[in-house]
Protein backbone atom coordinates (compact mmCIF):
# COMPACT_ATOMS: atom_id res chain seq x y z
CA UNK A 1 0.00 0.00 0.00
CA UNK A 2 1.32 3.43 -0.95
CA UNK A 3 1.16 6.24 1.60
CA UNK A 4 -0.78 9.41 0.80
CA UNK A 5 0.68 12.74 1.89
CA UNK A 6 -1.15 16.07 1.81
CA UNK A 7 0.69 19.07 0.37
CA UNK A 8 -0.08 22.31 2.18
CA UNK A 9 2.84 24.51 1.10
CA UNK A 10 4.68 25.28 -2.12
CA UNK A 11 8.03 24.27 -0.57
CA UNK A 12 6.67 20.78 0.08
CA UNK A 13 5.47 20.62 -3.53
CA UNK A 14 8.93 21.50 -4.79
CA UNK A 15 10.42 18.75 -2.59
CA UNK A 16 7.89 16.29 -4.02
CA UNK A 17 8.86 17.27 -7.56
CA UNK A 18 12.52 16.67 -6.69
CA UNK A 19 11.52 13.16 -5.62
CA UNK A 20 10.32 12.52 -9.16
CA UNK A 21 13.95 12.24 -10.21
CA UNK A 22 14.14 8.94 -8.32
CA UNK A 23 10.59 7.59 -8.53
CA UNK A 24 7.23 8.49 -9.99
CA UNK A 25 5.23 11.11 -8.13
CA UNK A 26 1.43 11.27 -8.27
CA UNK A 27 -0.29 14.59 -7.59
CA UNK A 28 -4.04 14.43 -7.01
CA UNK A 29 -5.87 17.77 -7.07
CA UNK A 30 -9.10 17.42 -5.11
CA UNK A 31 -12.07 19.71 -4.55
CA UNK A 32 -13.59 18.86 -1.19
CA UNK A 33 -16.96 20.31 -2.26
CA UNK A 34 -17.42 18.41 -5.54
CA UNK A 35 -19.11 14.97 -5.79
CA UNK A 36 -17.22 14.16 -9.02
CA UNK A 37 -13.97 14.86 -7.19
CA UNK A 38 -15.12 12.63 -4.32
CA UNK A 39 -15.68 9.74 -6.76
CA UNK A 40 -12.28 10.27 -8.39
CA UNK A 41 -10.63 10.42 -4.95
CA UNK A 42 -12.20 7.04 -4.07
CA UNK A 43 -10.64 5.63 -7.26
CA UNK A 44 -7.28 7.14 -6.25
CA UNK A 45 -7.59 5.57 -2.79
CA UNK A 46 -8.49 2.24 -4.37
CA UNK A 47 -5.34 2.47 -6.48
CA UNK A 48 -3.26 3.37 -3.40
CA UNK A 49 -4.54 0.29 -1.54
CA UNK A 50 -3.02 -1.92 -4.26
CA UNK A 51 0.02 0.19 -5.18
CA UNK A 52 3.60 -0.73 -4.48
CA UNK A 53 5.62 1.55 -2.28
CA UNK A 54 8.09 2.66 -4.97
CA UNK A 55 5.96 5.70 -5.86
CA UNK A 56 5.12 8.87 -3.94
CA UNK A 57 1.47 9.86 -3.73
CA UNK A 58 0.23 13.32 -2.83
CA UNK A 59 -3.05 15.14 -2.29
CA UNK A 60 -3.69 18.84 -2.87
CA UNK A 61 -6.99 20.28 -1.72
CA UNK A 62 -7.59 22.94 -4.36
CA UNK A 63 -9.88 25.20 -2.32
CA UNK A 64 -7.98 25.05 0.96
CA UNK A 65 -4.49 25.11 -0.58
CA UNK A 66 -4.99 27.23 -3.71
CA UNK A 67 -1.37 28.51 -3.90
CA UNK A 68 -0.09 24.91 -4.13
CA UNK A 69 -2.67 24.06 -6.78
CA UNK A 70 -1.72 27.15 -8.79
CA UNK A 71 1.96 26.30 -8.50
CA UNK A 72 1.33 22.83 -9.94
CA UNK A 73 -0.30 24.41 -12.98
CA UNK A 74 2.56 26.92 -13.36
CA UNK A 75 5.30 24.29 -13.10
CA UNK A 76 3.69 21.56 -15.18
CA UNK A 77 1.87 23.65 -17.76
CA UNK A 78 -1.17 21.39 -17.29
CA UNK A 79 -4.32 23.54 -17.18
CA UNK A 80 -6.01 23.30 -13.80
CA UNK A 81 -9.01 21.04 -13.40
CA UNK A 82 -10.40 19.27 -10.39
CA UNK A 83 -10.37 16.49 -9.84
CA UNK A 84 -7.08 16.02 -11.61
CA UNK A 85 -4.24 13.53 -11.39
CA UNK A 86 -0.77 14.29 -12.69
CA UNK A 87 2.04 11.74 -12.78
CA UNK A 88 5.52 13.25 -12.69
CA UNK A 89 8.61 11.36 -13.80
CA UNK A 90 12.02 13.04 -13.66
CA UNK A 91 10.35 16.44 -13.15
CA UNK A 92 8.29 16.00 -16.33
CA UNK A 93 4.59 15.32 -16.78
CA UNK A 94 4.33 11.65 -17.75
CA UNK A 95 0.51 11.48 -17.73
CA UNK A 96 -2.49 13.44 -16.56
CA UNK A 97 -6.23 12.93 -16.40
CA UNK A 98 -9.26 14.59 -14.92
CA UNK A 99 -12.80 13.87 -13.83
CA UNK A 100 -14.15 10.42 -14.78
CA UNK A 101 -10.91 9.48 -16.57
CA UNK A 102 -9.33 9.01 -13.13
CA UNK A 103 -9.82 5.36 -12.23
CA UNK A 104 -7.69 2.86 -10.36
CA UNK A 105 -7.26 0.98 -13.64
CA UNK A 106 -6.26 4.07 -15.68
CA UNK A 107 -3.64 4.97 -13.07
CA UNK A 108 -2.19 1.44 -13.16
CA UNK A 109 -1.97 1.58 -16.95
CA UNK A 110 -0.32 4.99 -16.88
CA UNK A 111 2.40 3.79 -14.55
Amino acid sequence: MAQLTALFEEDALHEALEESQNKKVLLFKHSTTCPISARAFKEYESFLDQAEENISCYLVKVIEDRPVSNEIERITGVKHESPQLIIMDNKQVAWHASHDAITAESIKKAL
